[in-house]
């Protein structure tokens, strides 16, 4: 058996509010094969977004270890960390997340920015260009690069997210809610979009949702209650 994309062991997360600690996770363990399309499902406030965030090196478990792609990221510097999640963890958000003032293209170049050196980037630009509009005009957005954010409809933004999260060719895309700010159609289109890509090339995707009819488009759903994850 090859080695997971991703493999938790036992997370555990609290948070304190004000004199009371709320126990969000409470040792969850699962793992999700390289090209895996895994759907987590959970109510509001279930700890989906934080398990993701986990998962995807925002935050720090206060027990357990994420494994990426085979590396134990525990014990990794903030650097290596930070390197790590900008180069195999695209992250689509519920709310976008894209920045106003940029274009979409320059919204869609932030990733492949953020992981080239100023010197280098001038001879990179045109190459990195080049993806960024191949990703668009792949997502029906070839025409909309140079459109700012509050010229597009949602499902164009959440599109615009998508490709940004896939910039660097990610290993792992972590998708957080991805329809929930969208209406029914809109919401299944952009469903259609996440399946195509992992149909097509193989992507692993992780979906946490609180829509058990949309999870069921994955090839395995998980449930998270009381702080574990369970598969029913």
């Amino acid at each position: 058996m090859s080695k997971p994309a991703i493999q938790t062991h036992e997370l555990h997360k609290s948070y304190r509010l004000g004199k009371t600690t709320l126990q969000v996770l409470r040792g969850v363990s699962f793992r999700v094969a390289a090209g895996e399309f895994v759907a987590i499902v959970g109510a509001s406030g279930s700890g989906k977004s934080t398990l993701l965030h986990l998962v995807g090196l925002l935050d720090r478990p206060d027990k357990g270890r994420v494994v990426l792609d085979g590396v134990k990221t525990d014990k990794l510097s903030a650097g290596r960390r930070n390197r790590l999640r900008c180069e195999d963890v695209g992250f689509v958000f519920q709310f976008y997340h894209l920045l106003g003032e940029l274009k979409v293209m320059e919204n869609v170049l932030l990733p492949a920015q953020v992981d080239t050196s100023i010197l280098a980037w001038p001879k990179r630009r045109t190459e990195r260009r080049a993806r960024a509009a191949e990703i668009l005009d792949g997502l029906g957005l070839g025409e909309r690069l140079r459109h700012r954010p509050s010229e597009l409809s949602g499902g164009e933004r959440q599109r615009v997210a998508i490709a940004r999260a896939l910039m660097n060719q990610p290993k792992i895309l972590l998708a957080d809610e991805p329809t929930g700010n969208l209406d029914s159609k809109t919401g299944s289109q952009i469903m259609d979009v996440l399946k195509r890509f992992h149909t097509d090339a193989g992507q692993t995707i992780v979906m946490v949702t609180h829509d058990v009819a949309l999870a069921e488009s994955a090839d395995r759903v998980l449930h998270l209650r009381d702080g574990q994850l369970t598969d029913a």
